[in-house]
């Protein structure tokens, strides 16, 4: 079984989405729900453009948004952010 399913239920947050994100994780999703583009984000952080798309990619993953021509996935993960 998946070290990260494990560690969602022991902890008691199986339902919450953002359970697996890391603090750095949510602190940029935090900033994207604030507007912030990824450059306002690495100047507020204090690290490169990339490394911001890298947690970005990150946060996607583990909430399950894929890729897609019809929706817009930090959309979709704001929207998760602010429903938790």
């Amino acid at each position: 079984m998946d070290p990260e399913v494990i560690a969602k239920l022991l902890s008691g947050n199986a339902s919450d989405p953002l359970a697996a994100l890391t603090p750095r994780e949510r602190e940029v999703l935090g900033l994207m729900a604030e507007g912030c583009s990824n450059a306002a984000i690495a100047a507020r952080l204090h690290f490169s453009e990339g490394a911001v798309g890298k947690h970005t990619a990150n946060i996607f993953a583990k909430l399950g948004i894929s890729a897609s021509d019809d929706t817009n996935r930090r959309v979709l993960a704001v929207l998760a952010y602010l429903g938790s």
